[in-house]
């Protein structure tokens, strides 16, 4: 068994005009020796987002704090702490911070997709 805090992992940062103020980590992946998942947290600024996209596998999203808006079925959708996402393989879906805090979201991913 290995526990991380997650402030002790440098964060990988996206700020341009496809993926603005996010800050994201691998908590849990390949270098940690898992062979199935990867456990990713972002943190997104007020006023940030994820590229709007997609991708041939399916994800899961769990919203831990700060408001946001999830792109999904053609329409946005309210997120906060407590929500929980399933993005199906091949869904288009974007992420944007609607709130005055950072949005705090960890992403699940298997262990064929990019890490960050």
């Amino acid at each position: 068994m290995e526990i991380k805090d997650f402030k002790t992992i440098e964060p990988v940062r996206f700020d341009n005009e496809v993926a603005k103020g996010i800050a994201g980590r691998v908590l849990i992946g390949k270098a940690d020796g898992a062979p199935n998942f990867c456990m990713r947290l972002f943190e997104i600024a007020p006023g940030g987002h994820t590229p709007r996209h997609t991708h041939d596998w399916e994800h899961e999203m769990f919203y831990h704090s700060g408001q946001g808006e999830v792109y999904g079925n053609g329409q946005w959708n309210p997120v906060g702490p407590g929500s929980a996402v399933f993005v199906k393989p091949g869904e288009e879906h974007q992420v944007r911070n609607t709130g005055t805090e950072p949005l705090m979201l960890l992403c699940l991913v298997p262990s064929g997709a990019p890490e960050l």
